[in-house]
């Protein structure tokens, strides 16, 4: 029952993710920063009081500007992180924020992820408060964003932009045959439109599932077979630990062992955050170090 319950919300994630795509693609066709829309025009002088709803927001804002940050919504990533500890929570785990709260810190804006928080943010445009929707789930969509963020704080991006840079290979030699998995049952990989498929072909990894398409309708992530992922015989094998076991639970499959991944230990188990939600920058280094160690693994036993 609780494999049922986290495998709903992850669909469901993923599902908000494809609305998020589908309304930005729209917005796209009228502006270059095709991640963003806002409630009205901002005036950096007039935002001193910012409200974030998404963790990676939290996390580039407080890289930014630190000072205008007066509100975050509630995340496992930033439980411990002694940058957050005063600054108050608009929400706790997966509950929707509480506009009482929002209101009370007088934000001059709110910064929401697109599907996610457009309930809360069509409130707050009623009670006259400025609010903007993002959505990453490419590159260059987390550097748009940080740019137009850097714009709305008046600082100079460069530095976060740079240490973007670092996160990635300097020059990827092989693209291994790579399978992201994230789900068993049904069996989900990433295509190329996410931000997990977008981050392969980053590093330069020729991801099996780029251009497959899935009977479950969620564009951005696939369903495969047992007989596809053999067919597919990948080289390299990530799994995702949305809960724990997962790998674990993989390896009762008739078709594991018969794998190339498996059979040259070239099998790795990744987070959520990172991989499937950028969730924040340091859940995106921790991703691209591992796909480092996967792909240079690969690249010394070849």
């Amino acid at each position: 029952m609780q494999r049922r319950f986290i495998l709903f919300g992850l669909i469901l994630w993923l599902s908000l993710v494809t609305f998020a795509c589908t309304v930005t693609n729209e917005q796209a066709k009228n502006t270059d920063s095709s991640s963003i829309s806002t409630s009205q025009p901002l005036s950096q002088k007039s935002v001193k009081r910012i409200v974030t709803l998404s963790s990676l927001s939290s996390d580039i804002i407080s890289q930014l500007d630190s000072t205008k940050l007066v509100g975050i919504s509630g995340s496992s990533l930033f439980k411990n992180d002694p940058r957050f500890k005063d600054i108050p929570r608009v929400s706790e785990g997966q509950t929707p924020p509480n506009l009482e709260k929002i209101v009370a810190l007088k934000p001059d804006l709110v910064i929401g992820a697109e599907g996610f928080s457009n309930l809360t943010t069509d409130k707050l445009k009623e009670l006259g408060i400025t609010t903007l929707l993002t959505k990453v789930d490419s590159w260059d969509g987390l550097q748009n964003l940080t740019r137009t963020l850097a714009t709305i704080v008046n600082v100079d991006p460069t530095p976060l932009l740079n240490r973007y840079q670092t996160f990635l290979p300097d020059k990827p030699t092989q693209n291994p045959s790579t399978l992201v998995l994230v789900s068993r049952q049904p069996i989900l990989s990433p295509s190329k439109k996410s931000w997990a498929g977008n981050l392969l072909e980053k590093f330069q990894a020729q991801n099996v599932s780029a251009d497959l398409q899935g009977k479950i309708s969620i564009p951005g992530y696939v369903t495969l077979s047992a007989e596809k992922v053999l067919e597919a015989n990948p080289e390299v094998l990530i799994v995702v630990s949305p809960q724990p076991g997962l790998l674990k639970s993989f390896k009762s499959e008739s078709f594991w062992n018969q794998l190339k991944a498996t059979k040259n230990n070239r099998v790795y188990e990744f987070d959520y955050y990172g991989l499937v939600n950028p969730g924040s920058i340091d859940a995106i280094e921790k991703a691209c170090g591992q796909l480092k160690v996967a792909l240079s693994n690969f690249n010394s036993k070849t």
